[in-house]
C-alpha cells in the first residue's frame, strides 16, 4: 500500500523544486500517493490566510509532508508559515544535517554532522509587545520539558546513527536562568547515554565549526541559535542549497529545504533543486523507503562529480531546474 504525502509546492521557487524532487522520487521506486495542496502568498486570496485549516487536516491525517519554501514578509504582515506549521503540528525537533559532497566546492572536506534545533519555544515563540513608543520587549521561553525533550531526542539521533558525540550550545554564560535551564536539562540527560557529551557558549561554536567542523556529530541548540548556526554552516558546504531540512514531532513530519522562496529567480529554471531533493531522500527514509532513497542519494553522489552537470549557481555548473532534475533521473 503506498505511502500518502502532503505535498506543499509553496511559493518562489518553491514549485519548482518541489515538482523537480516529485519527479525524481516518482522515478525512484518508491510508493507514494501524493495529496497536493498550497500555502503561502499563493492562497492569501482564496482562503484571507497562508495558512489555510484544510493543509493543517491533510498533515494530521497523512503524518508526513514533503513542503517548499514559502514567503514571509519582513517586518510586517502574516508570521511565518513554517513557524506556524511547527507549533500547531507540535514539530518540536527541526533536523539540519550538513554535510560535504565530493565535487562541490567546499570551505572543507569530510563534514558530516547534524544539528538538532528546538523547534517551539525561544524568542520564536513569537511573544514581544511595545514598552511605550520607544522600545519593544520580546520574551524568550525556555522550559524543561522542551529541553528534556529535545535533548533526548538529539541523544536518539547520535545513538541511531553511530555518532559519538554530542555538543550543547548556549548563552548560560549571560542568560543563566533560561540558557542555563537548557544547559541542565541536556547535562542530565546526558547523564543516560553512553555518548561523548560537551557544552560550547553559542559565540565560540560559530567560530569552531567555521574552523573544523569535523570535529562535531550532533549538535543540540535552542531555537535562535540552532537556526543561526545551521545557515551558517550551509555556507560550509557549499550554500543553502545544499542543506536540507525535517521537522519531527512525536507522530508528524513536515520535510523542507533550509532555503526561502527567492522570488527574484523564481519561474526562471534557475533554482538548485538540490537541498529539496535531499530533503526529499530524508523523507524516504523516515518513511522506510531506504532503497529508494539509496537510489537517489547515490545518483546525486555521481551527477556532484561532474562540473557542468551542476545548477548555475554553483561552481562550474551550467543547468537549469528541469535540467538537473533530469540528469539525476538519468543517473539512478
Amino acid at each position: 500500500m503506498p505511502n500518502k504525502i502532503t505535498l506543499i509546492p509553496g511559493d518562489g521557487i518553491g514549485p519548482e523544486v518541489v515538482y523537480a524532487t516529485k519527479d525524481i522520487i516518482d522515478k525512484s521506486g518508491a510508493e507514494i500517493e501524493w495529496e497536493i495542496l498550497n500555502a503561502g502568498i499563493c492562497v492569501m486570496d482564496e482562503y484571507n490566510t497562508p495558512l489555510p485549516d484544510k493543509v493543517i487536516d491533510s498533515i494530521k491525517k497523512n503524518k508526513v509532508a514533503l513542503k517548499g519554501p514559502i514567503t514571509t514578509p519582513v517586518g510586517t504582515g502574516f508570521r511565518s508559515v513554517n513557524v506556524a506549521l511547527r507549533q500547531k503540528l507540535n514539530l518540536y525537533a527541526n533536523i539540519r544535517p550538513i554535510k560535504s559532497y565530493e565535487g562541490i566546492n567546499t570551505l572543507h572536506k569530510n563534514v558530516d554532522f547534524v544539528i538538532v534545533r528546538e523547534n517551539t519555544e525561544g524568542l520564536y515563540a513569537g511573544i514581544e509587545h511595545r514598552v511605550g513608543d520607544e522600545a519593544c520587549e520580546s520574551i524568550k521561553i525556555i522550559t524543561k520539558k522542551a529541553s528534556d525533550r529535545i535533548a533526548k531526542f538529539a541523544f536518539e539521533l547520535a545513538k541511531k546513527e553511530n555518532r559519538k558525540k554530542v555538543t550543547a550550545t548556549h548563552k548560560a554564560n549571560i542568560m543563566k536562568l533560561s540558557d542555563g535551564l537548557f544547559l541542565k536539562c541536556a547535562k542530565d540527560v546526558a547523564k543516560d547515554y553512553e555518548i561523548d557529551f560537551e557544552d560550547v557558549i553559542v559565540d565560540a561554536m560559530s567560530m569552531k565549526l567555521v574552523m573544523n567542523p569535523q570535529n562535531y556529530d550532533v549538535v543540540v541548540a535552542p531555537n535562535l541559535y540552532g537556526d543561526v548556526l545551521s545557515d551558517m554552516s550551509a555556507g560550509l558546504i557549499g550554500g543553502l542549497g545544499m542543506a536540507p531540512g525535517a521537522n519531527i514531532g512525536d507522530n508528524i513530519a513536515v520535510f523542507e529545504p533550509v532555503h526561502g522562496s527567492a522570488p527574484d529567480i523564481a519561474g526562471k529554471n534557475l533554482a538548485n533543486p538540490i537541498s529539496c531533493i535531499l530533503t526529499g531522500v530524508m523523507m524516504l527514509k523516515y518513511i522506510g523507503e531506504n532503497d529508494a532513497a539509496l537510489k537517489i542519494e547515490s545518483a546525486l553522489e555521481k551527477v556532484f562529480k561532474q562540473k557542468d552537470k551542476l545548477t548555475k549557481d554553483l561552481v562550474g555548473g551550467l543547468l537549469g531546474t528541469k535540467e538537473f532534475a533530469q540528469t539525476v533521473i538519468e543517473h539512478m
